[in-house]
């Protein structure tokens, strides 16, 4: 489980891909301070169990069906990722929930700058977008970001500088493809919806009272 909250940027040293998975190592520093074999590390979002590493890097396995399916398909050496580990026993919850298991992918399909902020505007599929909600929690390549508005077809979050600043979505540009995760609690209650087709709670109703 992560929280969202991005540690570092790391910079993508190797990409070693055959028919069944890929390799990925990464140059990190900060949390190498703290890393085991198997531990879970969240790269663009996406947890990943590490195999390997040294004083200056870590290496993952991803299998295929993850690379296909995610934005990883566009890293290159040298490409800058996002980068967390899990939360621990007496870690803070700074962000909301993440599980490091990507719904999909969005892309960006504006970008404008305000007073203290800049807007993203993230289009995406229907399924995706179902369980955004106003002001609810949606992961974007592993950040804990807060929706501020939800279409049909795409939705909107305001971003501070120190978040710009601390993570890697300050270098993408209109038309980027970014990884997205769904707040959990959207998910159990919509599983809770299509298991009772006939009880009167609703989502709406479920969130106003702190679900």
């Amino acid at each position: 489980m992560f929280t969202g909250i991005i540690e570092e940027i790391g910079k993508v040293e190797r990409i070693q891909k055959d028919s069944r998975n890929c390799k990925l190592s990464i140059k990190a520093s900060k949390i190498l301070t703290d890393i085991h074999l198997g531990d879970s590390i969240a790269v663009n979002g996406i947890c990943l169990t590490v195999t390997h590493f040294n004083h200056q890097s870590f290496t993952v396995d991803v299998m295929n069906e993850t690379w296909s399916r995610t934005a990883l398909t566009l890293l290159k050496h040298g490409s800058e990722v996002n980068l967390e580990r899990a939360l621990s026993v007496n870690g803070r919850l700074g962000g909301h929930v993440v599980t490091g298991h990507i719904d999909g992918t969005g892309k960006i399909s504006s970008i404008k700058k305000d007073d203290n902020a800049v807007w993203y505007q993230i289009n995406t599929q229907k399924e995706i977008l179902d369980l955004i909600v106003e002001k609810g929690s949606i992961t974007i390549d592993g950040i804990s970001l807060t929706v501020a508005k939800v279409s049909k077809v795409n939705f909107s979050v305001s971003v501070i500088p120190h978040t710009l600043k601390q993570t890697i979505l300050k270098s993408k540009q209109v038309g980027s493809t970014v990884n997205l995760e769904n707040d959990i609690l959207g998910k159990y209650v919509q599983k809770l919806m299509d298991n009772s087709p006939k009880s009167e709670i609703s989502k709406e109703l479920l969130y106003q009272n702190g679900f």
